[in-house]
């Protein structure tokens, strides 16, 4: 077995998710197989071994990695925002288009890979094993910070890639929605409801380019959706009479 330092096997290991991330988005997770990635890399497929148990270690640090720079997007976004509305339009409407532009966000978010590779590697279902209070894999949660191996060490890249056996944590959230419900001005008094409301419309992404919606129309439908829904969390201010 071929020894690395540490710095070779940190640069080799960002170069694997890196690799993955480049062909999981363009073929998904079954057409790309643990060769093309190691091809891509220039390395053997015995080292890749060294460093995930299998495909779907690798998949599963993709999914969290690419989970991380989404939320770095939005925390960037949302800051140039100068109101509670202007936050929950950028939210919207970023997380959106990523779903829409961005199939491994797609993946993560929508059609909810990361549950069923967690799942796969555990040997177990998401939902007995793990109790995350309803928020699971979706926007306004997911983690994309570090966590402790079974040696109690992170892992560099600020993932868990379940090689240790470690459960994925699915505990951050955005805090934007804790602090709209405490507005005299907000609708809702529950922030796990509002999370689950943007959750849903992401869905609506499943909808274009289908018969559901008239051709040519998609963007309009979704920018109504934003506009109304922003419109009914937050109640018009008072005017002056």
């Amino acid at each position: 077995m071929t020894r690395f330092s540490e710095e070779d096997r940190d640069r080799i290991r960002a170069d694997l998710i890196e690799a993955g991330h480049d062909l999981f988005a363009r073929h998904g997770f079954d057409r790309t197989r643990v060769s093309d990635v190691t091809d891509a890399v220039g390395i053997g497929t015995s080292t890749f071994y060294q460093f995930f148990d299998s495909k779907e270690a690798l998949y599963l640090a993709v999914l969290i990695a690419e989970r991380g720079r989404l939320f770095e997007t939005l925390e960037a976004e949302v800051a140039a925002a100068e109101t509670p509305r202007e936050e929950a339009e950028t939210i919207l409407r970023t997380t959106l288009g990523q779903v829409r532009s961005n199939p491994l966000i797609r993946r993560l978010f929508v059609e909810g890979e990361i549950r069923r590779i967690d799942e796969q590697l555990n040997g177990t279902s998401y939902d007995d094993a793990h109790d995350s209070g309803g928020e699971g894999p979706t926007v306004g949660c997911g983690d994309g910070g570090g966590h402790e191996n079974s040696d109690g060490h992170e892992n560099g890249d600020g993932t868990d890639t379940a090689d240790s056996g470690e459960r994925v944590a699915f505990d951050r959230v955005l805090p934007q929605p804790d602090e709209w419900v405490e507005r005299d001005d907000f609708r809702i008094d529950d922030p796990a409801v509002v999370r689950g409301l943007m959750r849903s419309l992401l869905f609506v992404t499943q909808a274009r380019e289908t018969p559901v919606v008239p051709a040519g129309t998609y963007d309009e439908v979704e920018e109504a959706l934003i506009e109304t829904v922003v419109a009914g969390l937050f109640a018009d201010p008072p005017t002056e009479s």
